[in-house]
């Protein structure tokens, strides 16, 4: 809390910024050829921020265009690693002396919590983009043993032209996700934000362009995802797509590939996720704050929410207590205002679609054990609900509900809870605590998912690969290492070392 603002300060710089409009392409802001316009409008005071111009697809065909010359060129693509990761570093010295404009320019986008923009969401983004630029000049190529005449060599080199579409729950990070290990690999990428939340895209391409990435290499269109989104995934001359965003909508660029040039797809999708607390566990207090941060972190709009608690019933009224006690101290308000842990929810459609939720639970009469409220049709308060042995099959139990909604069920063994948690077409995350390090190893075996967290709630860092099981995910992992294998081909060069003299005719 000691780096942030004070309200007053956020408020003033809020006053004094130039939100961008138009398309990012080829180094520069661009109106775009369509017509199309949206009103961006802040979610918790329901004004108008700025229009939106939304690109048309000769837009994107511009994008592209610019976007193949710049990588065929090989004014990106082929310059030295070294380089490439110096002018990323210096990208993210720019948003590092950028922080608190951007900060405030992502909470009056979104709705979210300063509070949490400032001290996660942006050194987050910053140190992505830097742990893939400091990457770049250490991923070294192969040999693979082929006997003593021949010789293989085994290459990373870069897809092309990639599509990079957004969610709007993480506008920022999602962004750091993408670019960090696509440009640092040497691609060409075309972003797609959320239209909801495309301003902090639009600052930091920006910002790239003054921290030396060339012209052509970082583009951003603007638009509806059913439009331009669509467009992107039909593109024949884009060579991959990573997606971030809800499973219904990732199987559909599934389509599109098949539909188009068989372009690779990555989906990072939703997830409706357990945690389990083991009759053993220990420090409840350090418990009910992990799972406090892991369903309400976000307003619970994040796809890796630990939204079901699944919990031994010897040890649920202790634990219980110290939830309750812990979700009390998490204050609803404006999200400018850095005192406040839970801001508004994205839009009202999307209030709409939690508050329905609550109202599904009053009808399938579960126990409401604290919460249950909203106000001004934009704030849902922290609610937890208990489901009973018969209400299992409940849909806050079945459905990503992605909003500050926990739902609690008890079990009496840890093989049932185990079976509870896998009981999803979802695998993205989950968590575990016990005090058992055996059980721990076993239970994380076992549950099919990406990510397990032990005796903790988290995603990993920058370091570690993110991605889901099931529905969850598909063709590869976000963040580590393994992030550049979905924005590189590999190629094998061979090399015949045998004697091809011809033999003399006799």
């Amino acid at each position: 809390m000691t780096n942030l603002l004070t309200f007053k300060e956020y408020q003033s710089i809020a006053k004094n910024i130039n939100f961008p409009s138009n398309q990012f392409i080829n180094g520069g802001f661009k109106k775009p050829f369509g017509k199309q316009v949206i009103n961006n409008i802040n979610p918790s005071s329901k004004k108008i921020l700025n229009k939106i111009f939304c690109s048309s697809e000769k837009d994107l065909n511009y994008a592209v265009l610019k976007s193949r010359e710049a990588f065929e060129d090989g004014r990106w693509s082929r310059m030295n690693p070294s380089d490439r990761k110096n002018i990323l570093i210096k990208l993210c010295k720019l948003i590092e002396r950028n922080k608190n404009e951007l900060a405030v320019m992502e909470c009056l986008d979104s709705g979210k919590p300063i509070q949490v923009i400032a001290s996660t969401d942006l050194p987050e983004t910053i140190n992505t983009i830097k742990w893939h630029a400091e990457l770049i000049d250490k991923i070294y190529d192969q040999s693979a043993p082929v006997g003593h005449n021949a010789l293989s060599i085994i290459v990373r080199e870069a897809v092309g032209v990639v599509g990079c579409v957004l969610p709007w729950n993480f506008p920022m990070l999602m962004l750091a996700w993408k670019i960090g290990p696509a440009l640092a690999s040497g691609n060409s990428v075309i972003v797609k934000p959320a239209e909801q939340t495309c301003l902090t895209a639009l600052r930091i391409a920006e910002l790239a362009k003054d921290a030396g990435v060339p012209d052509g290499v970082f583009n951003v269109v603007l638009g509806l995802g059913n439009l331009i989104g669509k467009a992107i995934g039909m593109h024949n001359d884009i060579d991959m797509v990573s997606f971030t965003g809800s499973t219904a909508t990732g199987k559909k660029f599934l389509v599109y590939s098949a539909n188009s040039n068989l372009k690779n797809i990555t989906l990072e999708c939703g997830g409706k996720n357990p945690a389990i607390v083991f009759e053993d566990a220990e420090d409840l207090d350090s418990i009910a704050k992990h799972i406090v941060n892991g369903a309400f972190w976000n307003m619970g709009q994040n796809c890796s929410a630990s939204s079901r608690l699944i919990i031994n019933k010897k040890i649920k009224d202790k634990l219980l207590k110290k939830i309750i006690a812990r979700t009390r101290e998490w204050k609803t308000g404006e999200p400018l205002n850095p005192i406040y842990n839970l801001g508004t929810l994205i839009t009202k459609d999307h209030y709409k679609k939690v508050d329905r939720y609550l109202k599904i639970a009053k009808k399938e009469k579960l126990k409401l054990i604290l919460g249950g409220s909203t106000a001004e049709q934009k704030f849902v308060f922290p609610t937890i609900f208990e489901c009973s042995g018969s209400q299992k099959n409940s849909k806050l139990i079945k459905e990503e509900i992605f909003g500050p909604i926990l739902t609690i069920t008890t079990v009496e063994s840890d093989e049932e809870a185990i079976s509870l948690a896998n009981n999803t077409p979802y695998g993205l995350t989950a968590s575990i605590f016990t005090a058992n390090n055996k059980k721990a190893i076993g239970a994380a075996r076992d549950i099919k998912a990406g990510t397990v967290t032990v005796n903790c709630f988290g995603e990993g860092d920058s370091s570690t690969p993110f991605g889901g099981f099931k529905q969850s995910g598909f063709g590869g992992r976000d963040n580590g290492i393994y992030a550049h294998d979905q924005y590189t081909n590999i190629k094998t060069i061979w090399f015949d070392l045998n004697d091809t003299k011809s033999e003399e005719i006799v």
